[in-house]
């Protein structure tokens, strides 16, 4: 399966570490991903996201199940951000409950993807994003520090 044309820098919301590490190499190895960067919870995710020395990332991974702020709690504030609501999410979590996938749909994710992660789900949900939303998207222009 070919993925992007070109990689993609990720940000990995995640607390878990064993799931984090099979995450980071599925999109290392197996995906779009030119870089990845983990942050642990939703709070650490907005500090990482508006702080001005970071480029914005091409594509946000979230857990739902995270302390701090949730995954719920993060993607409603991203989805309403005027900067952050362009950056595309896929929701990788344990919870198949539909009140949860319905939630996330509602949110503006643009993927959802149950934990265990079937590797070939995950690199066609990320594969879809790509096809659908960044290759057709209109650039972000760079965000000027002061």
């Amino acid at each position: 399966m070919l993925l992007a044309a070109f990689p993609r820098d990720i940000l990995l919301v995640e607390d878990d570490a064993a799931d984090a590490i099979l995450v980071e190499d599925a999109l290392l190895q197996r995906g779009p991903a030119r870089s990845v960067t983990r942050v642990c919870d939703g709070v650490a995710a907005l500090d990482y996201l508006r702080d001005p020395g970071h480029a914005q990332p091409d594509l946000i991974v979230l857990d739902l199940n995270m302390p701090r702020m949730n995954g719920r709690e993060l993607l409603t504030i991203l989805k309403s951000d005027e900067d952050l609501k362009v950056v595309p999410v896929v929701v990788l979590t344990t919870s198949g409950a539909s009140e949860d996938v319905d939630h996330a749909y509602r949110g503006h994710a643009n993927a959802y993807v149950t934990k265990p992660v079937n590797l070939d789900d995950f690199s066609q949900a990320v594969q879809r994003i790509d096809s659908f939303f960044l290759d057709t998207a209109t650039p972000i222009p760079p965000r000027h520090q002061s």
